[in-house]
């Protein structure tokens, strides 16, 4: 029976190893969406851009919303919003697809050559492209609506580095639990939209009373937003220390997740 590695080192490994064919992968995953489609890849510019659109129309010309302690800036609210939604978007697209992940591609694992550990990160490429077009979207529309976007926004890699690790030991877990409990497939999606109004999207954390905003913290999507939102429109260095202790703390998730899915992947083409 193959071996398959757990060590930690073997997560990056696999992927430097597999890089052309992760690559290759990606690409079609990407123009395979909007295959058929007139506009093609150009639906991935305009499906963000409608969506800001209509977010800058609903909050701040119908609701008024201001952000706490905002300016009076039309576009604040819907900015503030969109900026953490990208993070949002892309964790959720990942999440909801890691279940069906494997099912998806059952050619796949009859081919013990095949390294089915890169899928659930080519799922993580492909969001990320999407996130990329909408973040740029919102550059365009800060620099339209405000003027230059601060220099901490520099920041926004190094941010973004321990939600893709988050990302990817959920979706080696969920891609394992999927293949045995097809319920999962099912129920994430609830779970993820449950995380979008338990995640300080629609409102700022400090909003909340003190009590809350501590239970709020234990959601590990809620210091990327946070962070996000600070460097992107507020300006605000990100918390280093914080980020140290995320990164501690995805860095194991990203390892058990891995380990997960290499102990139960032989167990596949049975079970298929």
């Amino acid at each position: 029976m193959q071996h398959f590695s757990t060590n930690p080192r073997e997560m990056v490994a696999c992927l430097w190893r597999h890089r052309e064919l992760i690559k290759a992968s990606t690409k079609r995953e990407v123009l395979g969406r909007y295959r058929g489609s007139a506009m093609g890849l150009l639906w991935s510019f305009f499906n963000p851009l409608f969506m800001l659109g209509v977010y800058t129309f609903v909050f701040s010309l119908v609701f008024k919303s201001r952000w706490s302690g905002g300016s009076e800036s039309k576009g604040e609210f819907a900015l503030v919003l969109f900026a953490g939604l990208i993070v949002f978007n892309i964790f959720a697209e990942c999440i909801n697809r890691a279940p069906s992940i494997i099912l998806s591609n059952v050619n796949y694992v009859k081919k013990v050559v095949f390294p089915l550990e890169i899928l659930p990160f080519v799922n993580l490429l492909s969001a990320l492209f999407h996130g990329a077009i909408s973040l740029g979207v919102w550059l365009v529309a800060y620099v339209i609506m405000i003027g230059t976007p601060p220099t901490t926004a520099l920041y926004f890699p190094l941010i973004i580095l321990p939600l893709i690790l988050l990302i990817m030991g959920l979706s080696w877990l969920l891609a394992s639990f999927g293949v045995y409990l097809r319920d999962v497939a099912q129920s994430i999606s609830l779970v993820t939209t449950v995380f979008m109004f338990i995640s300080p999207i629609f409102y700022p954390a400090g909003a909340l009373p003190e009590v809350y905003r501590n239970l709020l913290y234990l959601n590990p999507l809620a210091p990327v937003i946070e962070q996000v939102r600070a460097v992107l429109y507020f300006g605000i260095m990100p918390d280093f220390g914080l980020l140290a202790w995320y990164l501690l703390f995805t860095l194991a998730t990203a390892w058990l997740g891995f380990f997960w899915f290499q102990k139960t992947r032989k167990g596949f083409a049975d079970v298929l």
